[in-house]
């Protein structure tokens, strides 16, 4: 849990199977609305990051960007999102080497935890 502007928010870290999965689940718990435009933030949703397939172990690569090794990546299809209520998802992974955070909070950060980094970026 965290506080912004006096609100309390709660970070999720998700891992689907893939992203049609997520997006509907997304849909269904009300992270996302459908709009004429597309997809929107529901209501108490601050914002959701999709952060797709994440590396396990990176390719390499010769001088000229040709593939040597191709990258590993962990199974499912990951996505963050930063929220004013409490949601449950069945998708919920607690990371300790998160790929990405939210600004101002520490890149370990997900559910009921209270950590606000400093200036310094400490916790």
């Amino acid at each position: 849990m965290y506080r912004f502007n006096n609100t309390i928010m709660n970070i999720y870290k998700l891992n689907y199977t893939d992203k049609e999965t997520a997006i509907a689940d997304l849909l269904a718990k009300g992270v996302y609305v459908e709009t004429e435009e597309g997809l929107s933030y529901g209501q108490g949703i601050q914002a959701v990051v999709e952060i797709g397939k994440v590396i396990q172990t990176q390719g390499t690569y010769d001088e000229e960007g040709n593939v040597i090794t191709e990258p590993i990546y962990y199974d499912g299809y990951a996505y963050d999102v930063m929220s004013e209520q409490d949601i449950y998802f069945e998708s919920e992974i607690f990371p300790v080497d998160c790929v990405h955070s939210f600004a101002g909070y520490a890149q370990n950060a997900d559910g009921q935890i209270n950590d606000i980094l400093d200036e310094q970026g400490a916790i």
